[in-house]
């Protein structure tokens, strides 16, 4: 799925994807970024993640960022 970042806070660890099929806010944390190398997302930066469903919702399970 690709998206839009809403937020991400590096402090908190965790931030939104904002799909571009208009679905619900995908989870993402500082983990899942971890495993690919990165440390943090920008506001309005475009990703393209893989989702799976979590307890709270659906939650990104990779990321890779778009030029």
């Amino acid at each position: 799925v690709e998206g839009t970042v809403k937020f991400f806070d590096a402090g908190k660890g965790y931030g939104f994807v904002t799909p571009d099929d208009g679905g619900k806010d995908v989870f993402i944390s500082a983990r899942t970024l971890g495993r690919v190398g990165l440390t943090t997302l920008e506001n309005n930066q475009r990703v393209k993640i893989v989702v799976r469903m979590g307890q709270k919702g659906p939650m990104a399970d990779s990321v890779e960022v778009l030029e």
